[in-house]
């Protein structure tokens, strides 16, 4: 066979070459990750302030039978506790991001000072890896030549810490916040249709609830590792678990003489 005959296959070859090394890279840019912060402050905020609601709404229930007090009670909860957890979760999170500031300041400070002895933590952290003989000198060597991958390393795998960006403390502050209103208002929303049929609008409100914890629960799991059954059912559990001392706290305290 000619030369040029040959053509059209080295073409096409070279085409499909071509072709996946630009679909390649296409594909890693476009991969998308789960984020942590965002599922666990969701989780946070929702089921946070579904259970203390429908606690309140619980215990009530065995208590009174009038249904503005709900309401009132709902509310009050409702603000009280979405600008509670936003401030818990912008504190908490602008405390981790000043701990690891603090804390890459002072590794970058160790790498200066005593180049030798952070040297040796990173070969260690190699060598705990599985690498030994040249190999684990060659990581370490190129490591060391660059500080800032050798801080990453540092810090992610000797202090165990992450990155904290300085927009995560207002992110997680509106997610929790936001997360905790939706989740208030699930219990309560049976009550808007049952006019003044407390037990009615009680029992909806626990079934409702019920269904929608496990619901959280199955994106949790469909989200990271785990059962959807058994994710759903843990969460649901728990939250009304909660819903049911708050609705006993409210019958013993509503049964006392006054």
């Amino acid at each position: 066979m000619s030369s040029a005959d040959e053509y059209p296959q080295n073409v096409k070859r070279n085409t499909e070459k071509t072709n996946l090394t630009k679909t390649v890279p296409d594909k890693i840019i476009s991969e998308r990750h789960s984020r942590p912060t965002l599922l666990s402050n969701f989780i946070l905020g929702s089921q946070d302030g579904l259970v203390n609601v429908l606690g309140i709404l619980l215990g009530l229930t065995a208590a009174t039978t009038d249904v503005r007090l709900f309401f009132v009670a709902a509310l009050a909860a409702l603000g009280a506790e979405s600008i509670s957890m936003s401030a818990v979760a912008f504190t908490s999170t602008s405390a981790r991001r000043q701990v690891y500031l603090k804390e890459a300041d002072r590794e970058s400070q160790e790498m200066k000072n005593v180049p030798e002895i952070e040297k040796e933590e990173v070969r260690g952290i190699f060598r705990h890896w599985g690498y030994e003989g040249n190999e684990l000198e060659d990581l370490t060597e190129h490591i060391v030549k660059n500080p800032n991958a050798m801080l990453d390393l540092m810090m992610s795998y000797e202090l165990d810490l992450a990155p904290v960006s300085k927009f995560e403390a207002r992110r997680s502050a509106f997610i929790v916040g936001a997360s905790t209103i939706f989740g208030s208002f699930i219990p309560l929303i049976p009550y808007l249709f049952v006019g003044k049929n407390i037990l009615l609008g009680t029992e909806v409100s626990v079934i409702f609830s019920g269904v929608v914890l496990f619901g959280i629960g199955v994106y949790e799991a469909k989200t990271t590792v785990g059962s959807l059954w058994r994710s759903g059912l843990q969460m649901a559990t728990i939250g009304l678990t909660a819903g049911l001392v708050g609705f006993l706290i409210g019958h013993f305290i509503g049964a006392l003489p006054l």
